[in-house]
């Protein structure tokens, strides 16, 4: 069986108000997160909600990152998305714990895309 890709679902805590409730700042931290891993950055969307948090997406070739905050509570759901080998996507989880200033990141790999060796999805004939 080979996969895909690689899914980590990131939850980072204790984390600046002031910079989870900034959207410029998310954004810029999300784009170079994925630049720091090597991967090639095709567009970006960020949105900040009123009266506070942010919501927003880096779409990468090799797939994407996402992210939602709760800078009253100094949280940040985060999921990473990368196909293929080249790109690991705990490095760009740390590399966010680290910009966010964050006491604490827990987090778990999800394998996307398993396929049998013998190129069939399960369930086909």
């Amino acid at each position: 069986m080979k996969q895909l890709g690689r899914h980590v679902l990131a939850e980072i805590y204790g984390c600046k108000f002031d910079i989870l409730n900034n959207r410029e700042m998310v954004e810029e931290i999300m784009v170079n997160a994925a630049k720091e891993v090597g991967a090639e950055v095709r567009e970006s969307v960020f949105h900040r909600f009123s009266p506070q948090g942010i919501s927003g997406v880096v779409v990468i070739s090799e797939s994407h990152l996402a992210i939602h905050t709760w800078p009253e509570l100094g949280y940040a759901a985060v999921d990473v998305f990368t196909c293929g080998d080249r790109v690991d996507p705990w490095s760009a989880c740390n590399y966010l714990t680290n910009q966010f200033c964050a006491k604490e990141m827990a987090a778990k790999e999800v394998k996307r895309g398993i396929i049998p060796l013998n190129g069939l999805a399960s369930g086909q004939d």
